[in-house]
């Protein structure tokens, strides 16, 4: 698998080893902290790259299945997009029997993002090679907010959506549950193309949360689309623009029918905060 030292990778491995799986993780660096923190876990690491077909296809040497991610934000779109292509490729070339590539939410919908094209782009290769495969696509990640953790401990939520615009979300471990559900249950997943989130809330409650899981007041701020700008850059902005439009459309009563596990953002609040997390349901 790929992705292993990073956060959506680390989470599918964590959720696999539980089920009882050999994990194999591809990493430029076996001796960094995140690399040796996954081989205590009980995954094998293999050294090697996207840019070097061979550690590829060692790699993925008599595998079963595949996990795919790739970062847009190390490499930029024609890096992430030749780096996807490139482990879709081997996977196809070892014999892989079920390949899940995690995409993100509403690729599939001409977002103009590049950052969510550039993971388009790598769908319709899969597609177009005939790996046998399942498309997760995640929509924001509920730790995403660790960035603003000062600010919000602070008593302030800023962003420049309206107080009632909608924002869907998703705890990273759950992305590694519903894959590893993906691989335990091919027979409900191959051919799936599913956009995946947990919990879906206006800013405004996402700011009550907030305030609730702390105990204390934070108040939601919006910041001018200008300001915004300048300190994030073009590519963000343009993401949360088209948040402000209208953004993901996963179904997020259904899957949480389908996955009762998925967490609320009052349980990740809570977490958050270090309180006793509620029941993932709530």
């Amino acid at each position: 698998m790929s992705g292993v030292t990073g956060r959506q990778g680390g989470a599918v491995a964590r959720q696999l080893l539980a089920k009882g799986y050999r994990v194999r993780g591809l990493t430029r660096n076996p001796e960094s902290e995140r690399a040796k923190a996954a081989a205590s876990w009980g995954v094998e690491l293999v050294k090697g790259d996207f840019e070097d077909r061979a550690s590829l296809a060692r790699a993925l040497a008599g595998c079963d299945g595949a996990f795919s991610v790739q970062d847009f934000w190390e490499h930029g779109r024609e890096g992430e997009v030749r780096e996807g292509e490139a482990f879709a490729d081997e996977a196809k070339a070892a014999g892989i029997r079920h390949f899940v590539y995690s995409s993100v939410g509403s690729a599939n919908r001409k977002t103009g993002i590049p950052h969510f094209e550039s993971k388009w782009e790598i769908e319709e290769h899969v597609r177009a090679i005939g790996l046998p495969h399942t498309i997760l696509r995640p929509v924001s990640f509920m730790e995403n907010w660790n960035y603003s953790r000062e600010a919000i401990e602070g008593g302030t939520l800023s962003s420049p959506l309206s107080p009632d615009t909608h924002l869907q979300q998703i705890a990273v471990e759950d992305i590694g549950r519903i894959a590893a559900e993906a691989f335990d249950h091919p027979e409900r997943f191959l051919g799936r193309e599913l956009d995946i989130a947990g919990d879906d809330r206006t800013m405004r409650q996402i700011a009550a949360e907030f305030e609730r899981a702390l105990g204390k007041p934070v108040r939601y701020e919006r910041v001018p689309w200008e300001a915004f700008r300048a300190q994030t850059g073009e590519e963000i902005t343009a993401m949360y623009r088209w948040f402000e439009a209208g953004g993901y459309s996963a179904d997020v009563p259904a899957l949480r029918k389908e996955f009762p596990f998925l967490t609320s953002f009052p349980a990740f609040a809570d977490g958050w905060a270090g309180r006793t997390a509620v029941a993932a349901t709530r």
